[in-house]
C-alpha cells in the first residue's frame, strides 16, 4: 500500500519494499543473471524505474524460495511456472493461496519419490541402460532387448508406462555362466576384467586344488 499526505492508501507497493536486483540477489542467495533467466521465463515480475532499473516487490523472495524447493524435490522450471501462474502478483498471496499451490505438487512429488524408490532398487543391477558392459547384462537385457522399448534405462522406468519392458529377472540358466563372476555366454573375456583365469584342476579325489 501507499499512503498519501491526505491519509489515503492505494494498492501498490511502497517505495520501501521494493529491492534492487542487486538486493535480491544477496538475499536469495541467486545470481543477477539468473534473477534476470528467472524473470524471463516469467517466474519473477519486476516493475521499472524512470530509468529503466529493475525493481521487485519483497514477495518475489517467497516465489524464489518456490521455485528453488520446486527443483530440490525434482520438478522442472515449467512446472513451478505453471504453479506460481495461479497465484495473484497483486496483493501479494496470503497464506491460504500458497497452500492451495503447494497442495497441487503432491501428486508430483508422489511420483518423484517412487522414482527414485525404484531407483534404489534397481541400480546395482541390469538398469536397461544398453551399454551391455556387465557379464550379468547379457542375461538381463540379451542382445539388448530392453533397446526394442524405445531409448533410455528402460528397466527404470514406470512400470506402468507403455513400452517399458520387465527384466528378465537374472535366472542362470542351468549349466550357464555365473552373471557375476564367469565367462560370457559367447565365451569370450570378462569385460569387468579381462580373461577369466582356468578353474583349478581336481585332485585325485575328485576335490578341487588351488596350487599347481
Amino acid at each position: 500500500m501507499t499512503a498519501h499526505p491526505d491519509g489515503r492508501r492505494t494498492p501498490g507497493p511502497h517505495h520501501s519494499d521494493l529491492l534492487t536486483i542487486g538486493q535480491l540477489a544477496d538475499r536469495s542467495g541467486l545470481a543477477a543473471s539468473a534473477l534476470r533467466y528467472y524473470e524471463s521465463l516469467g517466474l519473477i515480475h519486476a516493475t521499472r524505474t524512470a530509468g529503466g532499473q529493475r525493481r521487485y516487490t519483497r514477495s518475489t523472495l517467497r516465489r524464489i524460495a518456490f521455485v528453488r524447493a520446486a527443483q530440490r524435490v525434482g520438478l522442472s522450471l515449467d512446472e513451478a511456472k505453471v504453479a506460481l501462474d495461479r497465484l495473484p502478483e497483486r496483493p501479494a498471496p496470503n497464506r491460504a493461496e500458497w497452500d492451495r499451490v503447494a497442495e497441487s505438487w503432491q501428486d508430483r512429488i508422489d511420483e518423484q519419490i517412487a522414482e527414485l524408490q525404484r531407483l534404489k532398487a534397481k541400480l546395482t543391477g541390469c538398469i536397461g541402460c544398453g551399454c551391455l558392459s556387465l557379464s550379468r547384462c547379457a542375461l538381463y537385457n540379451a542382445a539388448d532387448r530392453a533397446g526394442e522399448a524405445g531409448p533410455g534405462a528402460r528397466y527404470l522406468l514406470a512400470p506402468e508406462q507403455e513400452g517399458a519392458p520387465e527384466p528378465d529377472g537374472g535366472s542362470v540358466p542351468d549349466g550357464g555362466p555365473d552373471p557375476d563372476g564367469g565367462p560370457d555366454p559367447d565365451g569370450g573375456p570378462d569385460p569387468d576384467g579381462g580373461a577369466e583365469p582356468p578353474p583349478p584342476a581336481a585332485g585325485p579325489c575328485g576335490t578341487r586344488r588351488n596350487g599347481p
